[in-house]
């Protein structure tokens, strides 16, 4: 009996390091695998066969200790190293590492499955997936681009399919309005040609013509004809470039039923945006009061003729010419005044359409307290300009305010600094309101002239259609796209789960791990919060695998394995010489 035991104990004893060699081999295997985990098998004496127990000392006997003999060894555990392995920078903006606890989330199907390998890339569908092809898991966004962690979904990067805009709510200004301009003392005037009514009525200043078509230049010429189009080719202030825009351009059509003289007028006045409110008539140079007016024709006219007067707002930058598009010329015959200064910024709507807000600065008034500046704002992009259609159309004027400067130059009010654009039937939202920012303003003397811009740092600006072309992933797992424009986004946040056990996992082998018995459930959370691990983008985390260790306990296990077989040879010479007595 006792030789036999023999044998089995060495074979215990190889069995144990046949595994424990297995295990090393398997970790040399893997010494190059990306996130690979070393293991360690542990061996543990097996039963003891109790030939004594010991005997308690007493007066006449000093005692015994108990002898036993052991039956050989056994597997003990066979445990992973979880420790974090170096990590190496590979530059792919897909993969990733974590430096620290943790496992990022993978599902296959209903699957949940855990992994310390970030080898990642994205699918067909911008997916985020493993080498395996599982789904990355992590956090999703809601519509302001703020991370919801309330449920873990698929992380989903749409590389040139992602497009957002953002429509203008502010813009601000910066600059000086010269304190030591002059102030306004005229507004441009024009005065058209002298018409007669063909009909034979006898128009004046107070009453128009009733019919456009009966409208005839002096010389006999009829000026106006059903179906006639008019649209304004005008010029303001020191630019050369029309005023109207020719591919948004209010056009005014002579209807069949007779538009009146006064209907002309108003489309002239919203094309040309003179601001005609109580406010600024009321601080407006005598002799100048802004709008379209008729005059009784004077000097060489002949009798009972009318010519059309354009009085424009104050400031030098608010000239107006007329270069065409009526049947008959407008000559300039007063000029504008006044220090003032001119400025045109883009703003977009709520589908990214481009559109042109401009603002324009006159010097109001100066007195022993500081300066007033008023500011006249416009734009072509308004929806009522595409077409005129009434004496109720604003046209390109959007209002006007002022700026109140103290005798340091500082800004102390504002008013009307609220503007609206009508984007109606435009598929947009159908009003745009942006609040005009003037802090950073100041009035100054200065030598030059008065200088205005649009602050490129305001972040309320807003802008076009612009498409995501690039990503990163921060430290906490949040993934920032980066679009065509260089405005970044918030598109989600990786996960990472943690384990009160993770020696307790069950590995599947692929780098995927599922909880086991002794695992713990998963703490899933974002990165670094919980005491969990940063992630590292553009790097992946390499095998731990000491490879001089292993070797070492090769030969170990490789001694140990011989030594166990010579037990069971030894014991096999002594059956035989056993067996060679009986002969």
């Amino acid at each position: 009996m006792g030789l036999t035991s023999t044998l089995y104990t060495g074979l215990t004893g190889l069995t144990v390091n046949q595994t424990r060699l297995n295990v090393i081999g398997n970790n040399i295997a893997n010494v190059n695998t990306t996130a690979f985990k070393a293991s360690r098998a542990e061996a543990k004496p097996q039963f003891y066969v109790t030939d004594t127990a010991g005997a308690t000392p007493g007066e006449a006997f000093g005692g015994s200790n108990p002898a036993q003999r052991g039956l050989g060894a056994a597997v003990g555990a066979i445990t992973q190293d979880f420790t974090t392995g170096s990590l190496a920078t590979t530059g792919r903006d897909t993969d990733m590492a974590i430096e620290g606890d943790g496992f990022f989330v993978v599902e296959a199907g209903q699957n949940q499955m855990f992994t310390r390998d970030g080898t990642f890339d994205l699918n067909s569908n911008n997916d985020l997936v493993s080498s395996n092809g599982d789904f990355v898991m992590g956090y999703g966004i809601d519509t302001d681009f703020n991370v919801d962690t309330t449920s873990l979904q698929k992380i989903n990067i749409p590389l040139g399919k992602m497009t957002i805009v953002r429509a203008t709510t502010a813009t601000g200004f910066t600059g000086n309005l010269n304190a030591a301009g002059e102030q306004s003392t005229s507004a441009s005037v024009l005065q058209g040609a002298a018409m007669l009514d063909s009909l034979g009525a006898t128009p004046d200043d107070t009453t128009a013509l009733t019919d456009l078509r009966a409208a005839a230049d002096v010389s006999g010429p009829a000026l106006f004809t059903t179906g006639q189009v008019i649209a304004l080719d005008a010029v303001r202030g020191a630019t050369t470039d029309s005023l109207i825009d020719p591919e948004n351009n209010m056009q005014f059509v002579v209807g069949t039923d007779g538009n009146t003289l006064g209907d002309l007028m108003d489309f002239m006045q919203s094309s040309l945006g003179i601001d005609t409110s109580a406010e600024t008539a009321a601080v407006a140079p005598a002799g100048f009061t802004p709008g379209i007016s008729i005059a009784a024709g004077s000097g060489t006219d002949p009798t009972g003729s009318v010519r059309l007067n354009v009085t424009g707002n104050v400031g030098t930058e608010n000239s107006l010419e007329i270069r065409g598009g009526l049947p008959f010329s407008m000559d300039q015959v007063t000029a504008a005044t006044g220090e003032s200064a001119r400025t045109a910024v883009t703003v977009y709507d709520s589908l990214g359409n481009p559109l042109s807000l401009d603002v324009t600065f006159v010097l109001e008034d100066k007195n022993d307290t500081g300066t007033t500046w008023r500011f006249f704002t416009g734009s072509s992009g308004d929806s009522d300009f595409e077409e005129y259609d009434g004496a109720n159309d604003a046209g390109r004027l959007l209002g006007s305010g002022t700026l109140t400067f103290n005798s340091d130059g500082k800004l102390t009010a504002t008013t009307g600094n609220n503007v609206s654009i009508s984007r109606s039937n435009t598929g947009a939202d159908p009003t745009l309101n942006i609040a005009l920012e003037f802090d950073n303003m100041q009035s100054l003397s200065d030598s030059g002239a008065t200088t205005v811009a649009a602050d490129p740092r305001d972040p309320d600006a807003g802008f076009p259609t612009q498409t995501l072309d690039g990503f990163s992933v921060g430290e906490d797992g949040k993934i920032e796209g980066s679009f065509t424009n260089g405005t970044k986004r918030t598109l989600g946040q990786i996960a990472i789960a943690q384990f009160d056990n993770p020696e307790g996992l069950l590995n599947l082998g692929s780098n995927n791990y599922i909880t086991g018995a002794s695992s713990g459930q998963p703490i899933i959370t974002a990165p670094l919060a919980l005491g969990a691990g940063s992630v590292q983008q553009g790097r992946l985390e390499e095998s731990n695998v000491d490879i001089s260790k292993e070797f070492i306990n090769m030969i170990i296990m490789s001694t140990g394995f011989s030594a166990a077989s010579r037990v069971i040879t030894t014991s096999d010479q002594m059956m035989q010489e056993l067996l060679s007595t009986t002969r």
